[in-house]
Parts: structure tokens; C-alpha cells; sequence
């Protein structure tokens, strides 16, 4: 272990041909990214392999084409405008199996950029806001460089990492970076108080981030007996877990506590988990594993899409051929929610994007990708309501969607779906 000054002296360690993992999310330790793009001149052919980052992503742009490659392993809003190149790609895969891209060497890493909070007395800090994909980085990489922030929760949970792993490490005292809840409009209030219609107390839930879960999440106050199993959370679940509606008391796996991969939002989330033992933040691998999901009861899974076609094919990664996202946890949970005694997989999205177009569509885009297919979708949310898809034939389902569609593109639906319909 090498304690330095600076965070360019720490990254000396990496070298031209490396794979190197960034920690993500509102974990990012951008002054290492900063202090290993400002050596991109002495480096040839690194590969940066990540989930979503926060902040600035310079290591992108073309004009360093020669000193790094970037695998996106789910594509952030500052990255869309680079993906699309062989320097720039994306890898898809379930967040359950992203562990194993690195424990199995399908993947191997070279360096691990980690940001965590300060060791304890015996030594141990931890990763902090984001547990997720990290914990296995943490584990394989053969060289650990991270950055220590006393701003950084200390979380419990299998998020440890002993400073006699980390090879390099800097001293910064940074805030971690902030993402406030979006306003809830008036389609997301819809769509929260039909989810909330259909989700029973005593219900697992594993929602995102935004309007649509934050709305459902506001929508939820009557419910009793809610427990919290997901990937990802945000400052909407905290009403809801101060007033008592989240208890978790009647979950099978880790009863009486939230379980969660990876925390963004804003200082008040970060303030709830730092040093709370009723929040468990585990490997993705763990938490996205669909048999574990599915034995917990009643698991209520929230998770939106670009557009979905009228047979229920769910496309939630991109536009046409051009990625925006990533597959993530959605499959994971859809399916671990399907399997679950009592489970409701839903997915929810206003009718139309912001330019007015329907996202209920005959077809998809050309080049969109099936994150999840027609066979798994059990229920799908507007803001005009609710289409239970499970269990339907194709001109059923057809029906459920064009009635949730917005009332202006039915009739146009309708029309497209004859079409298509005959034709096939």
C-alpha cells in the first residue's frame, strides 16, 4: 500500500494495453479519471471498462482515439454522444452477470479505480454509494487505486475492502455528487396511482430512478408492510421508510432490511445509509440473481422502456440502432418478480415522448433491441391505464395496449395493427 500525494503520481501504476474498471455511478472517482486523462499521452490502447459514470467523460472523445477504448457497460447521458464506434462500444449484459465478466476472466482487469470511505479502526473501508458491479472489480483486479473521502457513506453490507488491498490510494475531501428528484407531471401522477392500484401491501419492491418511480413511490403512502429488494435507490423511497409503510418485515431474504446495489440521489439518501445497519448494500450478482428475487413474496418490479410494440416486445436500450442506456437490471427483476409467489412485473412509461410520438408502436424502431421480450411482460402502464398482458394471444395483447395508448394515436394503431396483423 502507497499512500501519495497526488493523484497522478497513484495512476503511474497504469500502463499502455491495461483494462481498466472505474467505479460508477455517484461512486465515480473523477479525480482519478481527471489525473489519468491528463497522462493520455504516454498511454496507447487502455480500455476503460464501466457502468454508468457521473461527470465529465473526456477519455471519450475522439481527439484521444489513441490512448484509450471505452466499454460501456450501460451508457450514461454524458456518454450517448460518443457511443457508436468501435473505440466506444457498448457490452451488453444482464446487471446480474456483469460480476461475472470479471470472476470468470471473461474480462480480466488490470487496474481498478475505486472511490470509498475512510477505514475504520481495523482497517476497512467501504465502497461507499455503490456496491453494485464493484465489489467483483474490487476482488479481481490486480492493482487497486483508490481515492479516500470522508464525504463518502460508510455502508454495510458486502461492500468491505481492507486498505491492505489497495495498492495506491489518495487523501480527497469531496462532496459525492447529487442528483435531485425530477418534478412528478401530471402523466407520472397517473401512471404512480394505477401501479399503486395493483401493488399489495406486504409487497418486494424494485424500482429506479425518475418520475414515473418516484410518482409510484408518492402514490404508495396507504400500503402497509412494504419491503425494499433492488438494484437502485433514490431519495423517493425515504417518506416512505420515515412514515412506516416500508418496513420490510415481511420479506424471506434479509427481513427487516433494505437491500439495494447502488444509491443516487441527493445528501439526504447519502446521510440514511451512511453507518445504517438496516440497509444492506450487496453484489449486483446477489441482489439481481432472479431466484434470489423470487423468493421473497409479492415482488413488485417498476421498470420503464423506449417503446413497446403492440405484441408486448419491450425495447428499453435504445432508439433505433443508437444505444441511450443499457439492458441493466430489468430482465433480472421481471423475471425474478414473475417467479414470485404473487409477483407483478410492470412496466411504466407515458404514452408519448416529449416530440408526441406514441411510444405504443405496430413495430419497433429498425435496429431497436428486445431487452425484454413479448413472453415475459405480464403488465404494462400509461398514464391511461393499465394492460395485463399475461396469458393473452397477440391480438389481445394488441387490444390491452391500444386502449392505455394516448386516445389520439388509437385509432392509427388500430389501423397499423390490422396491417401488420394480416400480413403475418
Amino acid at each position: 500500500m502507497v499512500r501519495h500525494a497526488s493523484a497522478s503520481e497513484a495512476l503511474a501504476c497504469v500502463q499502455s494495453g491495461m483494462r481498466v474498471f472505474i467505479h460508477g455511478g455517484a461512486a465515480t472517482p473523477t479525480i482519478l479519471v481527471e489525473a489519468l486523462v491528463a497522462q493520455a499521452e504516454r498511454l496507447r490502447d487502455v480500455e476503460l471498462i464501466h457502468i454508468h459514470v457521473s461527470g465529465k467523460v473526456d477519455y471519450a472523445r475522439p481527439d484521444y482515439a489513441r490512448s484509450f477504448r471505452v466499454a460501456n457497460l450501460f451508457v450514461g447521458h454524458n456518454m450517448r454522444p460518443y457511443v457508436g464506434t468501435p473505440r466506444v462500444d457498448y457490452l451488453p449484459c444482464f446487471l446480474s452477470e456483469i460480476p461475472n465478466l470479471f470472476r470468470s476472466g471473461r474480462r480480466p482487469l488490470d487496474v481498478a479505480l475505486l472511490h470509498v470511505s475512510p477505514p475504520d479502526e481495523h482497517g476497512f473501508c467501504t465502497l461507499g454509494v455503490s456496491v453494485d458491479v464493484a465489489q467483483a472489480a474490487a476482488e479481481c483486479a490486480k492493482v487497486i487505486v483508490a481515492q479516500v473521502n470522508p464525504q463518502m457513506p460508510r455502508v454495510h453490507g458486502d461492500g468491505f475492502i481492507h486498505m491492505s488491498r489497495i495498492h495506491h490510494w489518495v487523501e480527497v475531501d469531496t462532496p459525492i455528487p447529487e442528483f435531485p428528484q425530477p418534478p412528478i407531471g401530471p402523466e407520472e401522477a397517473a401512471i404512480g396511482r394505477f401501479a399503486a392500484e395493483i401493488i399489495e401491501d406486504g409487497a418486494t419492491l424494485q424500482m429506479g430512478i425518475g418520475g414515473v418511480p418516484d410518482a409510484v413511490l408518492s402514490a404508495l403512502k396507504g400500503h402497509r408492510h412494504l419491503g425494499i429488494h433492488t438494484e437502485m435507490m433514490s431519495d423517493g423511497v425515504l417518506a416512505l421508510i420515515h412514515s412506516g409503510v416500508v418496513d420490510n418485515t415481511l420479506k424471506k431474504i434479509h427481513p427487516g432490511k433494505v437491500v439495494v446495489g447502488f444509491v443516487t440521489g441527493t445528501r439526504k439518501v447519502y446521510d440514511y445509509i451512511d453507518d445504517n445497519p438496516q440497509v444492506a448494500m450487496l453484489d449486483i450478482a446477489y441482489i439481481n440473481n432472479p431466484t434470489i428475487i423470487a423468493r421473497n413474496p409479492k415482488v413488485t418490479a417498476i421498470n420503464s422502456a423506449v417503446e413497446i410494440d403492440l405484441t408486448g416486445q419491450v425495447c428499453a436500450d435504445s432508439v433505433g440502432h443508437r444505444i441511450i442506456s443499457g439492458v441493466g437490471g430489468q430482465m433480472d427483476f421481471i423475471r425474478g418478480a414473475s417467479l414470485s409467489p404473487g409477483g407483478k412485473p410492470i412496466i411504466a412509461l407515458p404514452s408519448r415522448t416529449k416530440r408526441g410520438e406514441s411510444r405504443l408502436v405496430p413495430t419497433l424502431k429498425p435496429g431497436a433491441g428486445v431487452v425484454t421480450t413479448r413472453q415475459h411482460v405480464h403488465y404494462v402502464i400509461t398514464e391511461y391505464g393499465v394492460a395485463d398482458l399475461y396469458g393473452r394471444t397477440l391480438h389481445e395483447r394488441a387490444r390491452a395496449l391500444i386502449r392505455i395508448a394516448h386516445p389520439e394515436d388509437r385509432e392509427s394503431l388500430e389501423r397499423a395493427w390490422a396491417t401488420v396483423s394480416v400480413s403475418e
